[in-house]
């Protein structure tokens, strides 16, 4: 689901740029908000299918749990003074599970269906 997940939000960064890619970037404040969506969107879209099918998955954790912490930095915390707390937990819940997804696939790393684990069992061949 975590790659999942960050697949489609990347896709969804160049079929929405106004709403999810370069203009919710620009919304939030983000120097050179075209940059950004683009590498972030590029980053979610790899490391998404890397996750999904399970090749260097620990690896592709890595910027995903970059992305969305800045995410919830930069989105989530701010509603906290605003709107409190149960307000910002029914926001982030889908971050909070990403960031936990990918705090687990960085430490257990991929499992045995995934190409990870099969290109190690050939290695021990």
């Amino acid at each position: 689901m975590v790659g999942a997940v960050f697949f489609s939000e990347g896709v969804q960064k160049f079929l929405f740029p106004v709403a999810l890619g370069a203009g919710r970037f620009a919304k939030i404040g983000f120097p050179a908000p075209v940059w950004m969506a683009t590498i972030v969107g590029f980053f979610e879209i790899v490391c998404g299918l890397l996750v999904i099918v399970g090749l260097l998955t620990r690896l592709a954790s890595v910027p995903l749990l970059v992305i969305i912490s800045v995410a919830i930095a930069t989105t989530k915390i701010p509603m906290l003074p605003r709107e409190g707390f149960w307000a910002m937990a029914h926001e982030a819940r889908t971050d909070w599970c990403m960031f936990l997804g990918c705090l687990f696939l960085i430490s257990v790393g991929a499992g045995g269906w995934s190409l990870d684990a099969f290109l190690t069992e050939a290695d021990t061949r």
